[in-house]
């Protein structure tokens, strides 16, 4: 059983231990499916400052399905629209909520709204981490391949949220990962600098066929995340070898999986061939939101 702690938040992976993680997996396989009545009388807030669908959609069916509900609090619907301090509002929604999911820009927001509401935070999304995604990723990695162990991890494309995140997973559970990028654009330095990357590094190219040569798992993400959109041209041109298509999957693992946690701009990071190909597992992917998301609040809210 994953030990519960009050208020237990979940900010960045490495905030769960590899045995944690695993029971999290596993009792999202075992709730799959399953309606409860874990949460009844329970509500979740949902804090977004930037759009969703796989996000909101997968936490609030997670939550229907634990017999609790959901509010969903957009920034420009609530007074910190008119200037109210994220520090007054988080002080108030924990009053009012039992647990928060918070998609935002900065890090450091959600480390705000989990000091100051006293209700278990999780990061839905920041621009330094993703870890419910990644959640989602070695979810659909076990279900395909049985174990997430021996296997070869090859992210390609930006150092981003998710690569940061995937950097933590695999040194939390001793995985091997490679990760491609432009020079430049490697994982954040204060992720690779952590104790347990130190200890467990990540192996980092610039090429993409050493990092994707005989991969079990082949990841990516968007080029261009919110906010960078007036740099869209420029990183088009630099991250072009770094785009996921047959070619480049063919030095992959023939029986290799492709994951990409969406929404995904067709013809630039992925080609349409492989994301919808018999290499994709990205709808499952997708789906595994719900079952990790559910499993979590099952587990902060004190049903598992």
């Amino acid at each position: 059983m994953l030990s519960t702690k009050t208020h237990r938040h979940l900010l960045s992976l490495d905030e769960l231990t590899a045995s944690e993680i695993r029971q999290l997996l596993a009792t999202a396989i075992a709730l799959k499916g399953h309606r409860l009545q874990l949460a009844q009388g329970q509500v979740l807030g949902l804090l977004f400052t930037k759009p969703s669908t796989r996000t909101r959609v997968s936490f609030e069916v997670a939550m229907a399905q634990l017999g609790g509900q959901s509010m969903f609090l957009s920034a420009e619907a609530m007074q910190l629209s008119r200037g109210e301090s994220l520090t007054h509002t988080a002080r108030v929604l924990g009053r009012y909520l039992s647990v928060i999911a918070m998609r935002t820009h900065a890090q450091q927001d959600v480390d705000l709204v989990a000091a100051e509401s006293g209700i278990p935070v999780i990061n839905a999304l920041t621009e330094r981490f993703h870890p419910m995604q990644v959640l989602a990723d070695l979810l659909t990695v076990q279900c395909a391949k049985g174990q997430l162990e021996r296997l070869t991890y090859a992210y390609l494309g930006d150092g981003n949220n998710m690569a940061n995140t995937w950097v933590l997973a695999q040194a939390i559970l001793g995985l091997e990962l490679r990760v491609a990028t432009p020079p430049g654009f490697a994982p954040h330095p204060a992720v690779l600098s952590r104790p347990q990357v130190v200890s467990h590094p990540p192996q980092l190219y610039t090429d993409p066929l050493a990092a994707i040569d005989g991969a079990d798992v082949v990841i990516t993400d968007t080029w261009v995340s919110m906010g960078m959109e007036e740099e869209a041209d420029e990183r088009a041109r630099l991250f072009a070898p770094y785009q996921v298509n047959a070619a480049l999957m063919s030095h992959a693992d023939s029986d290799a999986m492709f994951l990409h946690c969406l929404p995904a701009h067709v013809g630039e990071e992925v080609t349409e061939d492989v994301i919808e190909g018999p290499h994709s597992a990205v709808w499952e992917e997708a789906e595994n939101r719900l079952h990790v998301q559910k499993a979590w609040l099952a587990t902060v809210l004190g049903g598992a």
